[in-house]
């Protein structure tokens, strides 16, 4: 009987382990919440305004991108790498001149979770200190690559007063990067709502269609009557 007992218990342990690192998992990785500090998925308001977001880079598919935005006359925001901006410094120079924002996507693009305070702070202000040598005098907000936290990075960024943004919208998620790009600005027009938050992977070869959707999904969304504007200019919209 008093072996029973014990690998019940035994067993029991494992169960409530194993939740709780399901549980931490999970949480690492929510778009919505975090430990501490302000993390904006989206805003809530009854204005048709959209703000597109692009992560990683800047690469050489800048051009083309800022090309697009330049022909609907649309700003948005970059979410750029420390050494990404220092390998192409003219691409991220270009960004600031067309008067898009810049965001921080940290230095090296690793996951910020079980890393040390100091390795945090390094990639955050590092970055900031990148972005800030190349005249940009905006405000930075930053972005997690994959979206990963747990309890440092948002100690560090709410310590800095830095607003964490994620996104409500990234076809990416749902939708193998090969799929055409009439599905891709579907599934973004579909999901749309006034005050989203739009992410796009379009700063390296393997995103073609992505990179190709982007006309379709600016044209299709100007058409049913949404504004694009930067982040800054999203929270103004604020209820």
């Amino acid at each position: 009987m008093q072996k029973y007992k014990k690998l019940i218990i035994i067993i029991i342990s494992l169960c409530l382990i194993s939740l709780l690192l399901y549980s931490t998992y999970k949480f690492s990785k929510s778009r919505t919440s975090q430990f501490v500090g302000e993390i904006v998925t989206h805003v809530e308001t009854d204005e048709k305004v959209v703000a597109l977001t692009f992560d990683d880079g800047p690469t050489d598919k800048t051009p083309e991108i800022l090309e697009v935005l330049d022909e609907s006359n649309i700003k948005a925001t970059f979410f750029l790498t420390g050494k990404e901006i220092e390998y192409n410094k003219e691409y991220a120079l270009d960004i600031i001149e067309k008067g898009h924002q810049v965001g921080n996507h940290s230095y090296s693009h690793q996951r910020l979770m079980l890393k040390s305070k100091k390795f945090i702070e390094y990639e955050v202000d590092k970055t900031n200190k990148i972005i800030r040598d190349l005249g940009y005098d905006g405000e930075i907000y930053f972005r997690a690559p994959y979206c990963k936290k747990l309890f440092m990075l948002p100690i560090v960024l709410k310590k800095r007063d830095i607003t964490h943004v994620t996104w409500n919208i990234e076809p990416d998620t749902y939708l193998n990067r090969q799929y055409p790009k009439e599905d891709i600005a579907n599934y973004v027009l579909d999901n749309i709502s006034p005050g989203s938050i739009v992410l796009m992977h379009i700063m390296y070869d393997n995103w073609d269609e992505n990179i190709k959707a982007l006309p379709l999904i600016v044209e299709k969304l100007h058409a049913d009557g949404y504004k694009f504007v930067t982040l800054d200019e999203l929270l103004e919209y604020k209820k």
